[in-house]
């Protein structure tokens, strides 16, 4: 039995590997509601009381970065809110209150202390409660430098009746959707007709433009929270550039979840980060494979989308090499690839591993070895909740697939050690490697921990389809039944693992040696 039930569970880590393809972060928090309008399949513009909440408190603390620049809206909201305050009984001592907390907290520079805040918003239910959606320890490490400030917020919004002046200007943030919606969903349209991947083919993701004048005017926040992305825009006197940024996010959205599909060939390319040691850009990218593959991917296709038709062709390899000298030296490689792209019908799912299978590391070595890096490089409007240091947990996860359950097991040890990266995924995947290697009782003892820890759904939904696989291995029904059930509960938006679950609760489980 023991042996039927190892290769019945090894056969399954390819399963898991695929449902695991979608880029691994802090748990992602609901999206903020307000009044929306729909401009794709699982793409929505927005507005938010909450993020409005938060970006007013910290105009009324001195955030006047812009301010005579931004919307007339900012200007007024901030009076009105100045005079509710001197109207309070105690609005002064309660503002002064809130604000000595931000002052203590405030960053060296404008654009910092706004991406904290936006951050914060982003993780927090609606006024009145403006609660953290999850664990302080789940959230990203920018929005936590501002957390203490939540208190005195909460008392700040009741006392200077913040939700009435929310109200009176409902109208003016709806004609902002308004002015955007065409030219956005053009913008996202025509990104989806160049790659031929609709936003329709990634189910259970959702990507937000969210809209508030109260920042300074055309300053442009992008996040990824597990498998939601955000893109916070205070609007500024042109559209243009806050569309490119948008678009570079949605670019994000629509290629992230490729590259995890590949970790053998993703593997290959390891070597290419010594190339890159010393470039401007940010570490990120200079620590893992994966990030920098994607990164070079998208300015790629925003070199090939520059312009119109009739931008010329210099200008787009002015572009491809800005971005080389940046660090992002696969780009005239995928650049080169999406001019055959472009004449095929098939999309760029199809498309893709080829792309990657015809990187030669050992000529782009050559090619780079007498390269001069640039001083600087482009600030990344993604700002993804990524940790210091390498990404162990996706290069362990490349580990299993490569057959190296030694590698990911020290890989995820080390994560879980240090409390560098998301704890229940580095329980699953030790469970996994504990598979690999005939190690039953630990697996499920790993599963049973990344269960109790993980918010994650995929993790919680295949952690509970394997302990239900062995329960059944085990001729313990109903402890399998149990299993499966919450697997449902929690995988409900995961096609796969509701899949195996719903299979699983119809009948038990079999390992093909035993039904041979």
């Amino acid at each position: 039995m023991r042996r039927a039930l190892y290769a019945a569970l090894l056969g399954l880590l390819v399963n898991v590997s695929v449902a695991q393809d979608e880029p691994k972060t802090a748990p992602p928090p609901e999206a903020p509601k307000a009044p929306a309008t729909q401009t794709a399949k699982g793409v929505t513009l927005e507005t938010s009381e909450t993020l409005f909440t938060v970006l007013t408190a910290i105009n009324a603390c001195g955030y006047d970065y812009e301010l005579g620049i931004s919307s007339p809206l900012r200007t007024l909201v901030r009076q009105e809110v100045a005079r509710n305050i001197q109207a309070a009984v105690d609005g002064r001592e309660v503002t002064q209150a809130m604000c000595a907390l931000y002052k203590e907290h405030e960053a060296s520079d404008a654009a910092h202390t706004l991406a904290e805040y936006v951050s914060l918003a982003l993780y927090l239910t609606p006024p009145p409660a403006l609660d953290e959606r999850v664990k302080e320890a789940d959230m990203p490490p920018d929005s936590v430098a501002v957390v203490g400030i939540l208190p005195s917020l909460q008392k700040w919004y009741q006392t200077v009746n913040l939700h009435a002046i929310w109200e009176e200007h409902r109208g003016s943030y709806e004609a902002l959707t308004e002015h955007y919606h065409g030219p956005l969903s053009n913008v996202l349209f025509a990104t989806e007709i160049y790659l031929k991947v609709p936003s329709s083919a990634y189910p259970g993701r959702g990507f937000t433009v969210l809209l508030d004048p109260m920042g300074p005017p055309g300053q442009t926040n992008a996040r990824n929270y597990g498998t939601d992305y955000y893109v916070v825009i205070s609007p500024g006197p042109t559209i243009t550039p806050e569309l490119e940024q948008v678009r570079h996010t949605y670019l994000h959205y629509l290629l992230d979840p490729l590259v995890a599909r590949y970790p053998l060939e993703l593997k290959k390319l390891d070597p290419l980060l010594q190339t890159v040691r010393n470039a401007p850009m940010d570490d990120s990218f200079k620590s893992d494979v994966g990030l920098l593959v994607t990164e070079c991917l998208i300015r790629a296709v925003e070199a090939h989308m520059l312009g119109s038709k009739n931008t010329p062709e210099s200008e787009r390899q002015q572009a491809v090499q800005r971005s080389v000298k940046q660090g992002y030296i696969l780009t005239p490689h995928f650049y080169e690839a999406l001019v055959k792209f472009e004449k095929d019908p098939a999309g760029l799912r199809n498309g893709y591993q080829a792309m990657l299978s015809g990187i030669d590391v050992h000529k782009i070595e050559r090619d780079m070895a007498q390269l001069q890096f640039a001083d600087t490089a482009d600030p990344d409007v993604l700002h993804l909740p990524r940790p210091a240091g390498p990404k162990l947990l996706a290069s362990a996860e490349r580990d299993l697939v490569a057959g190296d359950p030694a590698g990911a097991q020290k890989l995820a040890q080390q994560a879980l050690d240090e409390k560098r990266e998301d704890q229940g995924r580095a329980l699953f995947i030790l469970a996994q490697a504990a598979i690999m290697d005939r190690n039953v009782e630990g697996a499920q003892s790993y599963f049973q921990k990344a269960i109790e820890t993980s918010h994650e759904p995929k993790v919680l939904a295949w952690s509970h389809i394997y302990l239900g696989r062995i329960c059944d291995m085990q001729e313990d029904r109903e402890a399998a039944l149990g299993h499966y059930r919450a697997a449902l509960n929690a995988g409900a938006t995961l096609p796969e693992a509701k899949a195996a679950a719903e299979k699983g609760i119809q009948q038990p489980y079999q390992p093909h040696s035993r039904q041979q």
